[in-house]
């Protein structure tokens, strides 16, 4: 335990965590920027600040994951408010929102499904103002979360309450984004790490990890501009099974990409009519 008195210098050194963790904490509890911990090195904590430090670490210690503690985490360059009612963002879901730009031209609609935090939304629109952005989300909680996101950066974005399709009648976009439940029901990866504090529904589609990919590929057609694409992100050995979906539904261009670790990590199509 961290004791009142202690340097900003002592306190980095003596904290449990990883480095990166102890930094982060450590400016979260004291409120004080990076390079603060430089500067303000020999600094002595007071016992507010070393109460405060303290339960951080703790929490942290319990499991819980960096981003919910601090309430912030970094996607495509921005800021984003996370809490317990979204998932966190991750790096892997950039390669989603880099694809999307690459296909999307000027003042064209882009819709993000199942937007949580509005990370792809909020990143897409800030990057690009000229689109025309709309994000949906059956949860009130999320959509709270990202409105408040695409407020603090900037981002113009239409939100839309909505199970998947159902609240969207006839609107159709030019590329439909989405990283959707596709985590098995039963997966022990559920029980472990970060995910064990995440919202469970939008983990995990409690079936084959599929379903609601399928529920996607089956009405996007409907909602989607002749030559328009669909993106999807999915799990590390779901790949194949998405191709197939899309090209089952008579979509062209099929193939996945990969993300920085080489794992086929998104996957889409064009629709040609």
């Amino acid at each position: 335990m961290i004791q009142a008195g202690v340097t900003l210098a002592q306190a980095r050194l003596a904290l449990p965590l990883d480095a990166l963790e102890n930094r982060i904490l450590l400016c979260h509890a004291l409120r004080l920027p990076r390079v603060a911990l430089i500067t303000q090195s020999e600094r002595e904590l007071t016992l507010e600040e070393a109460v405060r430090l303290n339960g951080l670490v703790e929490r942290r210690l319990a499991g819980e994951p960096i981003a919910y503690i601090v309430g912030e985490r970094e996607f495509f360059g921005l800021p984003f408010k996370v809490t317990p009612a979204v998932l966190i963002p991750r790096p892997d879901t950039e390669l989603l929102v880099e694809l999307a730009l690459e296909r999307l031209a000027p003042q064209q609609r882009l819709l993000d499904m199942g937007t949580g935090s509005g990370a792809i939304a909020v990143a897409a629109a800030h990057t690009r103002p000229d689109l025309a952005v709309t994000a949906l989300d059956v949860s009130d909680d999320a959509l709270a979360i990202a409105r408040t996101n695409a407020a603090a950066n900037g981002a113009r974005v239409h939100f839309v309450r909505s199970d998947w399709f159902a609240g969207l009648g006839d609107d159709r976009f030019d590329l439909i984004a989405s990283n959707p439940p596709y985590i098995v029901a039963g997966d022990a990866h559920l029980s472990e790490g970060d995910l064990r504090f995440e919202p469970v529904d939008a983990l995990t589609d409690h079936a084959d990890g599929l379903s609601d990919l399928r529920t996607i590929v089956d009405g996007a057609g409907a909602h989607l501009a002749t030559g328009g694409w669909l993106l999807l992100e999915h799990g590390y050995d779901q790949a194949g099974a998405v191709r197939a979906l899309l090209t089952a539904r008579g979509y062209s261009d099929v193939q996945s990409w990969r993300d920085l670790a080489g794992i086929e990590r998104v996957s889409g199509g064009r629709r040609d009519a």
